[in-house]
């Protein structure tokens, strides 16, 4: 899964005149010096990321995209470099968890995608709670997806929760908001590496990761090995670091009802040792 791409769209010439409205004045007089302030978004070296040499003009003035573009990733370097010490202690601890909701494939857009792995299987039996495919309660049978703006990885988010946890840092959801569109679709093993660098920044390596998967179905037993596989690869350590665990919820609540699935991590951060 990638992130999707807009096309940038041409802005015919036009001056339209607004004595009550700044923006409307400002945009207005944009299309009337014939800029085009489109901003698409594309795979870059493997990352999901705004491209800025897909911004193009026929004027160098500055746009409101622009603008909003950077503000936001000024917005999250901030996010990412508090004003106070992170202190090099020598071990630290962090709690990551992660819910989304499932829905029939159609409806979700996506298909179940955990640690990685997107999860094959046959139709699973949904509680229609809503009564949008049979009556309130029933049971649908169908394949499943999950609802989210990003692909919905429950581990990867758990798992890049904890880390900024860890280091004190904000939640994931501050970090990657799902209102970006830069992360609409994205490939949540981007937002794994970027929490590595970040990790790695500060001075520290994974010390070691248990992940608490829970979900009633589809089973995940036979793919636990290319989660963890991924996840070992993703944050540059070793299979003896990382565990990856699955279990159902006993029938109970939407997890229960396969409405949703959710994950717990805990995890520790290892000071790296400088060498001489």
């Amino acid at each position: 899964m990638s992130c999707r791409t807009s096309q940038p769209t041409t802005q015919s010439a036009a001056f339209l005149f607004c004595r009550r409205s700044t923006t409307a004045i400002i945009l207005s007089a944009l299309l009337y010096l014939d800029v085009s302030p489109a901003l698409s978004f594309m795979t870059v070296g493997g990352t999901c990321a705004p491209s800025h040499a897909a911004v193009t003009f026929q004027r160098t003035t500055p746009t409101t995209m622009d603008m909003l573009s950077s503000a936001t990733e000024t917005n999250t370097d901030s996010l990412l470099s508090p004003s106070y010490d992170i202190e090099p202690i020598p071990v630290r601890i962090g709690h990551g968890f992660d819910i989304h909701r499932m829905a029939p494939l159609e409806e979700a857009g996506q298909p179940v995608v955990i640690g990685g792995v997107e999860i094959p299987h046959k139709d699973q039996k949904w509680t229609d709670k809503e009564g949008k495919y049979v009556e309130a309660g029933g049971i649908y049978e169908t394949q499943l997806g999950v609802v989210a703006h990003s692909d919905g990885d429950v581990i990867y988010h758990s798992v890049v929760d904890a880390i900024f946890g860890a280091l004190t840092l904000p939640d994931i959801g501050q970090v990657f908001q799902d209102t970006d569109p830069r992360w609409r679709g994205c490939d949540s093993s981007k937002f794994m590496e970027h929490a590595y660098t970040v990790m790695q920044g500060y001075g520290y390596k994974i010390g070691n990761i248990d992940v608490t998967l829970i979900l009633e179905r589809p089973k995940v037993a036979n793919f636990k090995p290319a989660m963890k596989e991924n996840i070992v690869r993703l944050l540059h350590t070793t299979p003896g670091r990382v565990n990856i665990k699955a279990r159902t919820h006993e029938k109970v609540d939407s997890v229960g009802e396969l409405r949703s699935l959710s994950c717990h991590v805990v995890l520790t951060l290892e000071r790296e040792q400088k060498e001489d």
